[in-house]
């Protein structure tokens, strides 16, 4: 299980170097270009199976203690370690990271997006899955912050030379905000580091803020919770996403969405809350206030693109509507209710799967039409998927009722919970004020109906194709085999969501207890 954990962080490191690699001889199949996507394919295939067998080796028995930990000192002048596990709470976040990256790999090897050699594309997606990985491995502060960077490069790469329209703009202002929230995050995570004596997450987690005083919990929170923010992202520190989204390719939307943002919550839960809860007991209601915030304006936001004649993206309203969930998951982890981050941690693996699914289903439609601007898809008459491509339009709709929280699939369980750990929020809290954010934030998923139905009826609903109108293609065999998974695991986490909430519960309430049950 150690030597497992440790292939599934490592293993696309190793496997990036290996695609700048010339192609063996007989490997190189068709093309070298067709071999180092074959590659990518092949490495995040073994990365996710190894994920799992680690879930079939994980006892489920026992989801709050760490297994599979490798635990080797690597600074000592810092006490720095290399000090990997997984728990019930960043065990299906590690498994997500896999799906999408293998899911990402085999949609990009049958439609590579426009830009220089693949080579360079796989490894930077290769190098961005290995950071994505070790963030939710690692148990060291430090390592944590390098993990947390190291995904931030690739990134960059990946919108600046395979974007669409306005990449070199939106792939500098992610690099800038990112960065800049990071340094300020460093500083937080240091001053724990030096007043506490140790670098170790989990001896932290233990004491709980004890050996802190409340003032050093305090500034510490500040710091930290301003990076993990940016990267969150929470309002008002989120204006670099819709650019980000818009600009980047198709499977980089998916990452950044499915993966990435889930970083700065995992951040939250894992060093914040446990390590420096009187701190953060200062500033949840700050972070809850901000949290409804981002809910209501995303949605606004979204209405405001769907609306006829604004000239609306696809694209563009997915990435604001990201904000708006994220919201959700912010006002979980603010109640510090086992309720509220059990919500919180359902809530971001459901948006990973669901929103992943629409940036999919999205960068079908772009690739058809030839754009993802609303009035254009939308026409005289609308899009009409239904009628001209029936699968593409249903999976479009599914993803759409999945998003705006339907009762029996995966984005329900998560804002439901986040709103009843805001109706009986942590001892020390205000309870009128949070219970103003669950109305708020409850007024904000039907702002979240509303415009996504208002998407569906312009892009799906319509007549049949008019005679002489160019067909558009349905759903291909590559697109059915990348978006199944997701389809499927929307509807199990909808319909059992025990199989969730049954690892990461004991894992919260221990965290939460500071180590003691």
């Amino acid at each position: 299980m150690q030597f497992l954990l440790a292939l599934i962080v490592a293993g696309p490191l190793l496997g990036a170097a290996a695609a700048l690699l010339p192609a063996p001889p007989g490997l190189k199949g068709k093309s070298p270009d067709q071999a180092v996507l074959r590659h990518g394919v092949t490495v995040t295939g073994v990365v996710l199976l190894a994920a799992m067998v680690l879930v079939l080796g994980f006892d489920h028995d026992q989801p709050s203690r760490m297994q599979a930990t490798t635990d080797i000192s690597w600074i000592r002048a810092l006490d720095v370690r290399i000090h990997l596990g997984v728990d019930g709470i960043s065990l299906p976040l590690l498994v997500l990271t896999a799906l999408l990256s293998f899911l990402c790999a085999l949609y990009s090897y049958y439609k590579m997006p426009s830009g220089p050699s693949p080579k360079g594309f796989v490894a930077l997606l290769l190098v961005l899955e290995s950071g994505t990985l070790a963030t939710f491995a690692v148990l060291d502060l430090i390592l944590f912050f390098l993990a947390f960077e190291m995904v931030l490069i690739p990134m960059y790469f990946l919108i600046a030379r395979w974007g669409g329209e306005g990449k070199q703009a939106a792939a500098w202002k992610f690099i800038l905000y990112t960065l800049l929230g990071s340094v300020v995050m460093l500083l937080g995570l240091l001053l724990i580091g030096v007043k506490s004596g140790t670098f170790d997450m989990v001896a932290l987690a233990t004491d709980n803020g004890r050996g802190l005083t409340t003032s050093v919990q305090v500034i510490a929170v500040l710091a930290i919770a301003v990076g993990l923010a940016v990267k969150t992202p929470m309002w008002p520190l989120h204006s670099w996403l819709p650019d980000a989204h818009t600009a980047a390719p198709t499977v980089g939307s998916v990452l950044l969405a499915g993966v990435l943002l889930k970083m700065g919550t995992y951040g939250f839960v894992r060093i914040v809350l446990p390590i420096a809860p009187d701190g953060m007991r200062t500033f949840a209601p700050y972070l809850a206030a901000f949290a409804v915030a981002g809910i209501i304006y995303g949605s606004l936001a979204c209405l405001a693109l769907a609306r006829p004649g604004n000239k609306g993206d696809l694209k563009r309203l997915i990435a604001y509507s990201s904000v708006g969930h994220m919201g959700f998951v912010l006002l979980g982890i603010a109640t510090m209710t086992p309720t509220g981050v059990n919500g919180a941690l359902f809530a971001n693996i459901a948006h990973g799967l669901v929103t992943g699914l629409l940036f999919f289903l999205v960068g079908a439609v772009k690739d058809r039409y030839g754009t993802a601007d609303l009035d254009t898809l939308a026409g005289a008459t609308g899009a009409a998927l239904y009628g001209r491509a029936p699968r593409l339009g249903a999976l479009l709709a599914f993803a759409a009722v999945a998003s705006l929280g339907l009762p029996g699939l995966a984005g329900f369980w998560g804002e439901m919970l986040a709103l009843f750990g805001a109706f009986e929020p942590a001892e020390g809290l205000s309870r009128p004020a949070f219970l103003t954010f669950m109305a708020i934030g409850a007024f904000g998923t039907l702002l979240t109906a509303a415009y996504l139905l208002l998407v569906v009826r312009r892009v799906c609903m319509g007549g049949p194709r008019p005679a002489g109108e160019t067909p558009i293609a349905d759903v291909q065999g590559y697109e059915l085999a990348a978006w199944t998974p997701l389809v499927a695991l929307t509807v199990l986490a909808g319909l059992w969501p025990a199989v969730l909430l049954g690892l990461t519960d004991p894992a919260v309430q221990k965290l939460l207890a500071g180590g003691t049950q």
